[in-house]
């Protein structure tokens, strides 16, 4: 499916075609009402739609996203509403079946998120974690009771700090899928960083990418 993806936008890679098979293959999206936080360029959003699912709802912070997201779902005739906010502030009161989520999460060096540059895209604070932890600390409040979220990251973040902080907000979390995949050029030109902090082995240029379904407890 092709997509636009101005500059300044995240392009659909292979976290993103990793998530969308894991939804596919598990019919998770179908007859749902679906919510894409980050949603990017919108690739998981239009994925949903195609998939069955009964409503569309993608949210992302940059303006150029949101604009890029409504253009793509409106060229290929996909019904998604979206909304411009932080993570679930837009989605605040409402429940959904399905939760989807490719946050940024490549470790960066410094904890200050860039907000207009391309680094938006990726660059997640020193562990990489400073998306991930916030939606697994806030994912329950707009997850329906039989819902399902499913969270991609590298594992070069730790999946099992991922479980546990899922575990701390009263879901019931596994690994659902996993892919290895080489080192895309941002992963590459941090890579001396990366093992300066002892979160890839020396000589690794390779990584894990890690889909996590959750549902409540």
């Amino acid at each position: 499916m092709l997509l636009l993806c101005p500059p300044g936008v995240y392009r659909a890679e292979s976290d993103t075609e990793l998530l969308i098979d894991v939804t596919r293959g598990g019919g998770f999206a179908r007859g749902r009402n679906v919510l894409d936080v980050g949603t990017g360029c919108g690739a998981l959003a239009l994925a949903a739609a195609r998939s069955g699912a009964a409503t569309v709802t993608a949210v992302d912070l940059s303006l150029r996203s949101v604009v890029t997201t409504w253009l793509n779902s409106r060229v290929h005739g996909a019904r998604v509403a979206v909304h411009r906010g932080d993570l679930f502030d837009p989605v605040a009161g409402r429940r959904f079946g399905l939760v989807m989520a490719n946050p940024p999460y490549v470790p960066a060096a410094s904890s200050r998120l860039p907000r207009h540059a391309m680094g938006r895209c990726w660059d997640a604070g020193p562990d990489g974690r400073a998306l991930i932890d916030r939606i697994c600390a806030g994912v329950q409040h707009v997850l329906a009771p039989d819902g399902d979220v499913l969270l991609v990251h590298s594992a070069v973040c730790d999946v099992d700090l991922t479980l546990a902080a899922l575990d701390r907000a009263g879901l019931v979390a596994r690994v659902a899928a996993t892919a290895t995949v080489p080192f895309g050029p941002v992963m590459r030109a941090r890579a001396a960083m990366l093992e300066s902090r002892g979160l890839i082995r020396p000589g690794q240029r390779e990584e894990e990418l890690v889909v996590v379904r959750a549902r409540h407890a």
